[in-house]
């Protein structure tokens, strides 16, 4: 259970991209708390310094400030590197929909560019951040991987790409490549702000504030929400995995499924708040239902997640009790 227990040889090196990130940053922590050297790398396009600063007095952190859709970038970011966690993106299924180009751009190129410098600089694995969105339309519950339906947004289809060019690189070039399908993750560092930010840091937020949260559509579609702590246990253990993992792409969830006007009443209820949601329009794009068959990634990746979503919950509150900038007051 967890990765308390992983260890790798002395002198082991670590790249995150997207190291400023939300899921980013709290790898870093785990790993220099692991007592191993790191790189970051971000271009802070939607990553914070804040998210990082305080890694900058251990010696073992060493910060690059790039961008991924530039290859010398990436080649130099991956010199005498053993292992990449690669997890710069763009998010937002939404914000795909509108600017698909940037998409193209950072996600697709941007992730090729990792992949080849990686290659070049003999990387020992890549583990790379892939998404529940590649199944698309599929009814299918639980998920599972190989049974993907017909992708809904270019957010879904970049993420498709990069797990196709990962099974490429590990065939073609020997790069050992693992995917990992990231469901509604959640935890300390989310962003609760801006036009994409995802629904239970918003949520908590604006209840913290005594705020009116918007839920789009019914409230009625399901998510299968995962505490980052369980995210960097299966990036860590992705690492160490054996060759039958390379070349595939695995779910990274907890196995349940919580509607989402539930997870409001469930945040009222542990905030002590009774304010009524407003509804909106539906999100195109939007996959109505989600929960994960998390059964190959326990198998290939020795996955065990520690967190239900009780557990994570209140850890998550209570990191945005003390972390979030005018909500003292309210609380």
């Amino acid at each position: 259970m967890g990765y308390e227990n992983v260890t790798f040889p002395e002198g082991t090196k670590f790249l995150v991209t997207g190291a400023a990130g939300f899921i980013g940053s709290n790898l870093v922590k785990a790993l220099l708390k692991m007592g191993y050297e790191v790189r970051g790398l971000d271009n802070f396009s939607t990553g914070k310094r804040e998210n990082i600063q305080d890694f900058f007095h251990d010696s073992n952190f060493e910060f690059n400030e790039g961008d991924i859709r530039d290859f010398e970038t990436c080649l130099h970011a991956c010199e005498s590197i053993d292992y990449v966690l690669h997890q710069a993106a763009l998010g937002s299924v939404p914000r795909s929909m509108k600017e698909p180009l940037i998409y193209e751009d950072n996600n697709i190129k941007g992730t090729a560019n990792m992949l080849h410098a990686a290659r070049l600089a003999k990387v020992k694995r890549f583990v790379y951040a892939s998404s529940s969105a590649v199944y698309g339309d599929s009814p299918k519950l639980p998920k599972v991987e190989g049974e993907e339906g017909n992708l809904l947004s270019p957010y879904a289809l970049s993420k498709e790409i990069n797990e196709k060019y990962g099974k490429l690189y590990t065939e073609m070039y020997g790069l050992q490549c693992i995917g990992l399908r990231y469901f509604n993750v959640f935890g300390r560092n989310q962003d609760p702000d801006g036009a994409y930010a995802a629904v239970i840091p918003k949520f908590v937020k604006q209840l913290l504030m005594n705020e009116q949260p918007v839920i789009n559509g019914d409230g009625l579609q399901s998510r299968d929400f995962i505490y980052i702590e369980n995210v960097v246990e299966a990036n860590i253990k992705a690492c160490i995995a054996s060759n039958d993992a390379v070349g595939k792409a695995f779910n990274i969830a907890f196995g349940g499924q919580d509607n989402l006007i539930d997870l409001y009443n469930k945040l009222c209820t542990l905030l002590n708040k009774e304010i009524k949601p407003k509804f909106g329009p539906e999100i195109d794009g939007d996959i109505k239902h989600s929960n994960a068959d998390i059964s190959n990634a326990k198998k290939f990746l020795g996955y065990q997640p520690d967190y239900d979503f009780s557990k994570g919950i209140e850890l998550t509150i209570d990191w945005y009790r003390e972390n979030l900038e005018g909500v003292k007051s309210y609380v």
